[in-house]
């Protein structure tokens, strides 16, 4: 059994069988454009989603005002007392040093 000129063997039934899938073309053709529509629908949709999540976290350089902005670097130069004068704070007090300790929700 030798193929013929054409590649095919004398046997088969239909020598167009490889280009069958032609026929369906238009059909595969809409399948794969809904597909891609459908993709791209998903893309623009997980988009919007992700803007609107970032339209709702804070975001100070973005949402405060110039002068916030301003107001909020200064407040990070700021540090805590490293306890130099607090001896002196503490002879200006006027609270209880016997009382107990507050204790948050806790009723004396």
């Amino acid at each position: 059994e030798d193929p013929v000129g054409n590649g095919h063997e004398e046997k088969e039934s239909n020598p167009f069988a490889e280009y069958m899938w032609m026929e369906n073309e238009e059909d595969f053709n809409r399948q794969v454009e809904e597909e891609l529509q459908e993709q791209e629908f998903l893309d623009r949709c997980f988009q919007e989603m992700l803007e609107e999540e970032d339209q709702d976290w804070f975001i100070p350089a973005r949402d405060l005002p110039q002068g916030m902005a301003q107001l909020q670097q200064q407040l990070h130069g700021l540090s805590v007392g490293d306890g130099h004068g607090s001896d002196d704070i503490l002879s200006k007090s006027n609270l209880n040093p016997d009382a107990k300790e507050f204790v948050p929700g806790v009723k004396y």
